[in-house]
């Protein structure tokens, strides 16, 4: 086993590989993929103000910013997940987060009018994004890892490195065949004795969490973009899907949903890349109501008069530009209607435990002999 690592998107990443006996070909193929890691942290940094993610929100607004292939791969991932999660999971966030973590005062109300990624084209023809208002940027915190663990993963086949484990700040995993003499790569959920653990083979685990990071107003680090506001969650989500993005742009929906999806409608077509689910009432923990109260109590009537006319107006245009299919997608969410089906991408395995951290019951959103989630006194290193 060759183990490299780089810090990177304010964490560390780390590369497991098997060299079967090429050693100095395991540590070209490693580096390459550290590089592309690298690579993606400078491109996608909302820190920075010469990455590309800078250039986009100064830019998207005044003309549509041409995006290369990768650009534009993990673009159609958030536009996908945001449209599937009816707004659950929506990187247009950013104006908020930056105005909710600032040290100095900012003007959280106007920020939240800057929310709503239906403000966002993304010309899938032409390859090109642009933001239908000023104002409007794009945080891909909640997807930029699982973004770097694919291209460093591209960099890692491309050399012949089949059996491989990858991971950025552990919470973001990417499995590539196996380890030596074992099915999969087995991984903890989390410390401790009797945690659940997942066995991944071709494929990846997102975790989130509303604890760790908060931000400077005390919330903690996931909005809910629908509400346009933070929430309390005790719940840890983990997602498995054989995309790393995907992964994580549904741990953080799931997260904000506070519900797992229950089994798909078996009136839908078989191999459709997503199905209708129906959110699982009976799994909402307390917080949603009372969540729901409380957005309710701190929103002022203007303030949801002049959203509204907002969203109305982005909708005639996006129906301008989008046809009937999308017209139905957008209008769903801009209406966020509780009751609106959730498209969870097909074959995409999700666990949310709750509790105190170490000592959480679990539940899962298929039965444990398809699911992917094994539960195990094991604690694998």
């Amino acid at each position: 086993m060759l183990v490299l690592a780089t810090s990177a998107m304010a964490t560390r990443f780390e590369l497991v590989l098997v060299d079967d006996g090429d050693r100095l070909r395991a540590r070209a193929a490693g580096e390459a993929a550290l590089e592309a890691i690298a690579r993606c942290d400078a491109e996608w940094s909302a820190f920075a103000s010469d990455s590309f993610l800078a250039h986009l929100n100064r830019t998207a607004a005044v003309r549509p910013v041409p995006l290369d292939a990768d650009q534009f791969e993990l673009l159609a991932a958030c536009d996908d997940a945001w449209r599937a999660s009816g707004g659950a999971f929506d990187p247009s966030i950013a104006p908020l987060l930056r105005a909710l973590d600032a040290r100095a005062a900012l003007d959280v109300d106007a920020a939240r009018e800057h929310v709503g990624w239906s403000a966002v084209r993304l010309d899938r023809e032409r390859r090109t994004l642009r933001f239908a208002r000023p104002g409007v940027a794009l945080d891909l915190g909640g997807i930029a890892k699982g973004h770097a663990l694919e291209l460093a993963a591209r960099e890692l086949r491309a050399a012949g490195i089949a059996n491989a484990l990858l991971h950025g700040g552990t919470s973001s995993v990417l499995a590539l065949g196996s380890p030596p003499d074992a099915a999969g790569w087995r991984v903890a959920l989390e410390g401790g004795a009797g945690a659940p653990t997942v066995e991944l083979r071709d494929a990846s685990l997102s975790v989130s969490a509303q604890h760790g990071r908060t931000l400077a107003d005390g919330s903690g680090h996931v909005l809910d973009p629908r509400a346009r506001a933070g929430f309390a969650s005790d719940a840890t989500v983990a997602v498995v899907a054989a995309d790393a993005r995907i992964a994580e742009a549904w741990s953080t929906a799931l997260l904000v949903l506070g519900e797992l999806p229950s089994e798909p409608e078996p009136a839908r077509a078989a191999g459709e890349a997503c199905g209708a689910f129906e959110l699982d009432r009976s799994r909402r923990d307390s917080r949603a109501d009372s969540r729901a109260d409380s957005r309710a109590d701190s929103r002022a009537d203007s303030r949801a008069e002049s959203r509204a006319e907002a969203r109305a107006e982005s909708r005639a245009e996006s129906r301008a530009e989008s046809g009937a299919d999308s017209r139905a997608g957008r209008s769903a969410i801009a209406d966020h209607s509780s009751d609106a089906l959730v498209r969870v991408p097909r074959g995409l395995d999700a666990a949310i435990g709750r509790g105190p951290r170490f000592a959480r019951t679990w539940q899962y959103n298929r039965s444990p002999d398809v699911s992917s989630f094994v539960r195990s006194a094991q604690v694998p290193t």
